[in-house]
């Protein structure tokens, strides 16, 4: 099977962030069994000039919601960022999820050397779709996954590289 923008993208994010919300799943168990409220994670930060635990997730959502819309040519959905509860984070996950897996394949592959323009505070930068997954978009994505395992993993939550990469096969 030759590899695609489709098959680079949509099935690695939705993976991904389906495995985050087994991440939410075990840090809320781990806040019961030590008697504290989920929301302690929700400001939690590695270092101080680092944005915090929701702050990962939205721009986690963000980053897959918006390569399959820009590369597909469509209207991203609009997130608040207003998510207070693990129930609205798991909310605003499994709308991401949605949206990407209900991109048509069709829309997305093929448009390898098409521009796509990325708003940025230093003025938008334009890559072709296949420039902006691999070297943007993919490692954007991860580095704040990443990020949000380091956090649940630094505050005592049962997380290990296989809840990471989720069920292999």
């Amino acid at each position: 099977m030759t590899i695609t923008l489709h098959s680079a993208s949509v099935p690695i994010f939705t993976r991904m962030l389906g495995n985050l919300l087994t991440w939410l799943d075990k840090a809320e168990a781990h806040a019961a069994a030590k008697k504290f409220e989920p929301s302690v994670f929700l400001a939690t930060r590695l270092a101080p000039d680092m944005l915090p635990f929701t702050a990962q997730i939205q721009i986690a959502c963000d980053t897959a919601k918006f390569v399959v819309a820009r590369i597909a040519g469509v209207e991203a959905p609009k997130f608040d960022d207003k998510e207070a509860s693990f129930d609205e984070l798991r909310d605003r996950i499994r709308k991401t999820i949605d949206f990407v897996a209900s991109v048509p394949a069709a829309q997305i592959d093929g448009k390898d050397e098409s521009d796509v323009t990325i708003p940025r505070r230093a003025g938008p930068l334009t890559l072709t779709a296949e420039a902006y997954l691999k070297t943007h978009a993919l490692p954007n994505f991860f580095f704040h996954l990443t990020t949000t395992y380091a956090l649940l993993r630094h505050n005592g939550v049962d997380v290990g590289k296989s809840d990471f990469l989720g069920k292999l096969g």
